[in-house]
C-alpha cells in the first residue's frame, strides 16, 4: 500500500527570503540547507533543522493580503522544548491572530492532553508550537 513517510515541505512567499530565513531561525531554530542553497537564485529558499527532516520552502514575492487555505502551521516539540521557548517568549516580540503581544503569563494553551502557543509571523502566517508531553509542561506551569 503507498504510504507517505512525512510532510515534506511547506512553500510560502515572503518579501525578503534570507530576511525571513533569519526571523525562522531566530523563531524555529531553522537553518538554510547549504546544499539546496543555489535553488534560491530562481526558486525556494530552504529551511529546516538537522533532526526535523520537514522543511519550509520560502519564495521570493508578496504575501497574500490576508492569509487564507493555510490554517496554522504546527511544529511538535518535547516538554523540554516547549519549557525553552516559553522562557524566551517575552524578548520574541510575538502576537496571537487578535493581535494581543504573547509573554510566558498568556502564551501556554492548556489543550488537557497538550499544550500550544499559537502566533504569527511577519508575514501574518500562523503557527503553533505544541507538546504531547502533558503532564511535565503542567508541573512547570502549576
Amino acid at each position: 500500500m503507498f504510504r507517505v513517510l512525512q510532510i515534506d515541505h511547506v512553500e510560502l512567499t515572503v518579501p525578503d527570503q534570507y530576511k525571513a530565513a533569519e526571523w525562522y531561525r531566530e523563531i524555529f531554530g531553522l537553518e538554510i540547507i547549504p546544499e539546496f542553497e543555489f535553488w534560491a537564485e530562481d526558486g525556494p529558499l530552504m529551511l529546516t533543522t538537522p533532526e526535523a527532516g520537514t522543511k519550509l520552502a520560502l519564495f521570493k514575492g508578496t504575501p497574500p493580503p490576508t492569509v487564507t487555505g493555510f490554517d496554522t502551521l504546527a511544529f511538535r516539540v518535547s516538554a523540554e522544548g516547549f519549557m525553552q521557548f516559553l522562557a524566551r517568549i517575552n524578548e520574541l516580540n510575538l502576537s496571537n491572530h487578535r493581535g494581543v503581544k504573547l509573554t510566558s503569563d498568556n502564551a501556554a494553551i492548556d489543550h488537557t492532553l497538550s499544550w500550544s502557543i499559537y502566533f504569527r509571523d511577519p508575514y501574518g502566517y500562523p503557527y503553533e508550537i505544541t507538546t504531547y508531553d502533558y503532564d511535565a509542561v503542567k508541573k512547570h506551569l502549576r
